[in-house]
């Protein structure tokens, strides 16, 4: 691709890698100008009062000391400043108004758990009316219900998820029990860990019930079973396993697929005692609709010579917003909105991220979850930059909000197409157009001349198209870097050997120099 170079000098900090050290932290905060510093140190405040406001209430200064995860919690602000890393005017406002608006909104969710958590709130009442859903699950069936009414659990986020985000080595304790009591070590870290979680009884426990997805790999279903085990046969909390179907872009299989929705509402209303609510859910179908619209003009923006809201922060925003709250959190609709407009005034503006853009990238596969700040250092570092990935490449239909008697049988056809099509889900499930044939067509659309292709090694689906992939991409003339990392536990893969991979294929294929090279070898692995 043709070489773009910022024609305005950013203020602040030229070479970034004399912020760091080779302790958990950097040596300071980085300086980005007065006005771009001054906005920084305002979320940081924001970000201060958040977690402040969390840990006044008993209830939760006690689940601080009975869960191991919750230290974890303690590298929040770091881990917000690695998000940020070079970024200046809108793309810094897009970063910190997405990830502060999910730190936000999973600081709730641990709060709803400590809640009604049997050990720690004991809140009886509120725990009758909760109803736990899986990590890797849209929430869609939830979307009648009202969510104060029946709130929705994402138990499995905070121990897990976010906590591998924000500290590197938060997975590790619970890989080690799960292999002690006799899983697999070369199984998926994500859900292996999430059952050791269960193994060492470091769950909040609550809930009238509970729903399950046959998600994305053996893995999970594996990881499932154990947590459903624990959860009817200890805690008496009933568990349905809601069946997706794995061809999921067949018309056959819809019928199914549908009713598979119509049990797990069905299941809910008899264990939590509430109804199904039309209206409700169609006030939540037109908020799902916005939020599509407004990611597909982000994307679209994005397609263009002036990407504005890149990387790993897009995806963890599109996941939280699209599968964890589907139209349930009406905060989002602003958010969404004030996003936008940032983005069009930053393309209008034609503000770059960095001060050259070499390559369009399309990240593809099972990103690296300890490092998937990753993405920014491939700006900074190579002027690398990564356009969209594929947790954020869902679904772009619009559902049927307008509430007649056809939309109702219908929005159950709508539901178990967004459960078709949550994040990750729809590319590795379906066969081989969702997975091989779609990068290209994103490729196409979004002019990109680069694919960083995480090869997560317990991942058997992208691993077994590995020559597939690299016989097409050359056909096509595109860079395919393969970036080996094993999901969340960082004893197999480093951050600093996954980033070499790229450094590698920059310098011997490519021939290419660093943009800043005080940042192509960091010493972080003691880092949070």
């Amino acid at each position: 691709m043709e070489v773009i170079k910022n024609p305005v000098k950013r203020a602040g900090e030229q070479t970034l890698g004399q912020l760091y050290n080779t302790g958990k932290v950097r040596k300071r905060r980085e300086w980005r100008g007065i006005k771009d510093t001054f906005y920084d140190y305002t979320r940081w405040l924001y970000l201060v009062s958040v977690l402040a406001r969390f840990i006044a209430v008993p209830r939760n200064i006690k689940g601080f000391f009975r869960y191991r995860w919750m230290a974890n919690y303690l590298g929040v602000m770091h881990g917000m400043d690695k998000f940020t890393i070079g970024l200046r005017d809108e793309a810094l406002r897009i970063t910190h108004i997405s990830m502060n608006y999910v730190i936000a909104d999973v600081t709730q969710a641990i709060a709803n758990c400590f809640r009604g958590d049997r050990r720690v709130g004991n809140d009886v009442e509120y725990s009758k009316r909760c109803v736990l859903t899986d990590e890797n699950s849209m929430t869609c069936f939830m979307m009648g219900f009202d969510k104060d009414e029946t709130p929705a659990i994402l138990r499995e986020v905070p121990t897990m998820f976010a906590a591998n985000i924000f500290n590197q080595n938060s997975t590790t304790h619970y890989l080690d029990v799960a292999q002690q009591y006799g899983i697999a070590g070369d199984v998926c870290p994500m859900p292996e860990a999430e059952a050791g979680i269960s193994i060492e009884d470091d769950f909040c426990v609550l809930g009238a019930c509970a729903v399950q997805n046959n998600t994305t790999c053996d893995g999970s279903l594996m990881g499932n079973g154990i947590i459903a085990k624990r959860l009817e046969r200890e805690y008496g909390i009933p568990t349905f396993q809601l069946g997706t179907p794995l061809r999921h872009t067949e018309d056959d299989v819809q019928d199914y697929a549908a009713q598979e929705i119509k049990n797990a509402i069905a299941f809910i209303e008899e264990h939590t005692g509430h109804k199904w609510n039309w209206d409700t859910y169609f006030k939540c179908a037109k908020r799902v609709n916005d939020a599509t619209r407004k990611r597909i003009a982000q994307l679209e923006i994005n397609s263009s010579p002036y990407p504005q809201f890149v990387g790993a922060c897009f995806s963890l925003y599109n996941d939280t917003n699209y599968m964890g709250n589907c139209g349930r959190n009406e905060g989002f609709v602003k958010k969404d909105e004030k996003l936008l407009k940032l983005a069009e005034k930053g393309y209008k503006n034609k503000r770059m991220l960095a001060p050259e853009y070499r390559h369009r990238a399309i990240i593809w596969g099972v990103q690296p979850q300890y490092t998937i700040d990753m993405l920014y250092w491939l700006i900074q570092c190579w002027g690398i930059v990564p356009l969209a990935d594929m947790l954020s490449l869902v679904n772009t239909k619009m559902i049927a909000e307008e509430d007649t008697p056809e939309n109702r049988e219908q929005a159950y056809y709508d539901m178990a197409m967004l459960n078709e099509e949550m994040i990750m889900r729809n590319h590795t499930h379906g066969g081989y157009k969702v997975l091989v044939d779609e990068l290209w067509e994103t490729c196409e659309k979004m002019h990109a001349d680069m694919v960083i292709m995480w090869e997560h090694m317990s991942c058997k689906a992208l691993t077994g198209m590995h020559g597939q992939f690299e016989e097409q991409a050359r056909e096509r003339g595109l860079h395919l870097i393969w970036v080996g990392h094993d999901l969340c536990d960082p004893r197999v893969y480093t951050r600093e050997a996954i980033r070499n991979q790229v450094n590698l294929y920059m310098r011997a294929v490519l021939r290419e120099e660093p943009l800043d090279p005080s940042i192509e070898h960091l010493p972080d692995d003691n880092a949070w």
